[in-house]
């Protein structure tokens, strides 16, 4: 049965499992890229890139997450009652306080980061604040703080550093294959080898998506009822999930490779309700959500 510490413990696997996986695919495309080119030297390069990412991935990618955010550090001082919300549940989830940031954006949104419990930052834009009640900002800072208590924002960090990485190497081997593509592909296996390296090159993209997906939506369950388990109040996530559902501000800072991080898709007005659409997206529905919250017994 899934609790908050089989998650934990499979979220650290994943992310393992998900270097991995990526540390494979970007030697692949290095090879690809340097058959176009006739350069073994890419390959070479692909295997240093590979390496050196999956460092600044595990390391560095909550400041890049926060940086394609636009989100700015406070202090206790800039808004005294998030920090005493935020340091409460701390309390109550025997958590260190993390870093607190705002996103200047009037959309309702919240999202947390960072590699483990002592290195995690929470970033909650400006429209929670001033749309929130208090209990509704408590209901969305316990989810983000159960995400951090499980571990989730490691792998959902990791994976915007990762897929980006993989779709530049894909674009790359495209332009290698059309642009660049060997001259002695009339030998025996050539043009075999080359449309292997096209197939690889066109699927990569895929795959990057799929390792966006790969941070399963039951994450997004399991934090809602950690997040309950928290405040004891599943009302007041509930309301808060009603007014994000309702909210129709835009979050322009938000990409495709940080929209898994927050706690509702960023993507309002854009958002398709198609069952393909729904198979691939990075939240569950929101309506599911609010229904199981209100069936909660606390």
């Amino acid at each position: 049965m899934t609790n908050l510490y089989t998650q934990k413990d499979a979220n650290i696997r994943r992310t393992w499992l998900l270097m991995t996986v990526f540390l494979v695919l970007v030697i692949a495309l290095g090879w690809v890229i340097g058959y176009l080119l006739q350069s073994p030297g890419v390959l070479y390069f692909a295997v240093v890139l590979a390496v050196v990412m999956n460092l600044v991935a595990y390391w560095n990618s909550d400041k890049i997450a926060l940086a394609m955010s636009r989100a700015k550090p406070i202090g206790h001082n800039d808004n005294q009652n998030l920090y005493h919300i935020i340091e409460n549940l701390c309390i109550t989830a025997g958590l260190p306080m993390p870093r607190v940031y705002i996103i200047s954006s009037m959309q309702i949104n919240a999202f947390a980061t960072g590699r483990d419990p002592k290195h995690a930052a929470i970033a909650v834009t400006e429209g929670a604040l001033a749309k929130l009640s208090k209990n509704e900002l408590e209901g969305v800072i316990a989810h983000e703080l159960s995400h951090i208590g499980n571990r989730d924002i490691l792998i959902s960090t990791v994976i915007v550093v990762l897929a980006g990485i993989i779709a530049i190497m894909a674009d790359w081997g495209l332009r290698a294959s059309f642009f660049g593509g060997r001259g002695d592909n009339d030998r025996e296996g050539g043009s075999l080898l080359l449309l292997i390296g096209l197939v690889v090159a066109l699927l990569a993209p895929l795959a990057s998506t799929l390792m966006r997906l790969a941070v399963s939506r039951k994450r997004e369950y399991l934090a809602d009822a950690s997040g309950v388990l928290l405040t004891r109040y599943p009302e007041g996530l509930a309301g808060a999930l009603e007014k994000i559902r309702d909210d129709h501000d835009q979050l322009r800072t938000a990409t495709n490779a940080t929209a898994h991080l927050f706690i509702s898709s960023p993507f309002k007005d854009k958002q398709k309700t198609g069952w393909l659409v729904q198979l691939f997206s990075t939240h569950p529905p929101i309506e599911d959500r609010i229904r199981i919250l209100r069936e909660m017994k606390v």
